[in-house]
């Protein structure tokens, strides 16, 4: 019976073996030195775990009474996220090197981070899913303020602390209200108490609580306030991995929780997620308009975005949570190829923060300039681009 559990999450298990093991080899293998070889080990160890997520078991499995779920959606999922993550450590060191904060620390945390995730979106159980939660949540807290040097670094770090303990303080008082209503903590306890009618107040108030956590976490308007300075302050490195594998998990462990464990009351939370995708798209759009530095622009482009996803979700069906994974998938690929031109873009020998500075990029790098263009036309969905076809779809599955 434990072997039967221990392999349903042997993935997790390998990263956090590895994760422990690189900390021991920076710690005494002459810290900084080894920052680079930690870096791109970190990201094969990524894609290897991929391959074998992908290569898994096709059924449902579950392991220690249904706390964690390895099913096609979490495979999914997780893959999207342990290639983004490995991704963006790839497009990382030159720009770390260059600011001198290449830390052997940094990929260790961003390992144990996607192991937080991985659990997140396995989750069965409201227990998992806030173990998962904050292991990722704590992990992100120290890389978003890696920049001690940097007021704005310091600044963001401090205030993800502290509004993400908020929404993590929601989140778990909402499931203290749902244990007390259902009497269990697992998704498929909460469903059977909830019933297909209407459920208790009680339980309807916990739902509202972990929806609040949640979006705080997808930065979905009203719990967005975070995201454009924790964008701007963080290294740009940390800022793409902010824009990619968290939202990813975020999203998958949103439908996960909507799904299996309120899925029988689906008319309950279906126009709270509806009003909320609306707002975000909104004033995702709106606010981007008056922006003049990038990773600003891009944090409310990530809010607009994550409205987009949150359509497909609002639509209650199964239809809308594919459509809700292929707009994640199409999201990603376009914020990485993004965040990997802005790595690249100098001006003087300086990081290009502002859009002004990309003035006359076209003849000085027209090959650049041209990939810029289509990755943006593609984030702002203008056809025919991936963008559009991704809003497409959710748009599909909410009519």
């Amino acid at each position: 019976m434990i072997q039967a559990d221990l392999n349903v999450i042997l993935p997790e298990i390998l990263l956090s073996l590895y994760a422990m093991l690189a900390l021991l080899g920076g710690v005494y293998g002459g810290k900084d030195r080894l920052s680079v070889p930690l870096i791109f080990a970190t990201a094969g160890v990524f894609v290897i775990l991929a391959f074998i997520v992908s290569g898994s078991s096709n059924g449902t499995q579950t392991a220690f009474g249904g706390m964690f779920i390895n099913d096609g959606f979490a495979r999914f999922s997780k893959v999207l996220i342990l290639v983004s993550a490995a991704v963006v450590l790839i497009i990382s060191p030159d720009y770390l090197r260059s600011r001198k904060l290449l830390h052997f620390e940094y990929p260790i945390l961003i390992a144990l981070s996607v192991v937080g995730m991985m659990v997140m979106v396995s989750s069965g159980d409201l227990m998992s899913l806030y173990m998962g939660l904050e292991l990722q949540s704590l992990c992100l807290y120290v890389v978003a303020s890696m920049r001690r040097d940097s007021l704005k670094s310091t600044e963001a770090g401090l205030k993800y602390f502290v509004l993400g303990a908020l929404s993590s303080g929601l989140l778990l008082y909402g499931a203290s209200l749902c244990y007390g209503y259902a009497g269990t903590t697992s998704f498929e306890g909460i469903i059977a108490a909830a019933g297909d009618d209407h459920a208790d107040v009680g339980l309807l108030i916990g739902l509202v609580m972990i929806l609040s956590g949640l979006a705080f976490k997808v930065s979905a308007v009203p719990f967005h306030m975070w995201t454009p300075d924790v964008y701007e302050g963080a290294p740009t490195p940390v800022t793409a991995f902010f824009a990619t594998a968290p939202k990813v998990a975020a999203m998958a462990l949103f439908a996960r929780v909507m799904h299996d464990a309120f899925g029988g009351i689906v008319g309950d939370w279906q126009q709270v997620v509806a009003l909320i995708s609306v707002l975000s798209m909104y004033l995702g759009a709106i606010a981007a308009i008056g922006q003049s530095n990038i990773k600003r622009l891009m944090a409310y482009s990530s809010i607009a975005h994550m409205g987009y996803a949150l359509m497909g979700l609002a639509s209650g069906t199964a239809y809308g949570v594919e459509a809700m994974l292929t707009y994640m998938t199409i999201y990603v690929t376009m914020n990485i190829g993004t965040f990997a031109f802005i790595l690249m873009m100098e001006r003087d020998g300086q990081p290009v923060t502002d859009i002004a500075s990309l003035s006359m990029l076209s003849r000085a790098a027209p090959g650049k300039a041209l990939a810029m263009l289509v990755l943006l036309f593609s984030l702002a969905g203008v056809p025919p681009s991936l963008g559009f076809f991704a809003k497409w779809g959710v748009w599909n599955a909410a009519l």
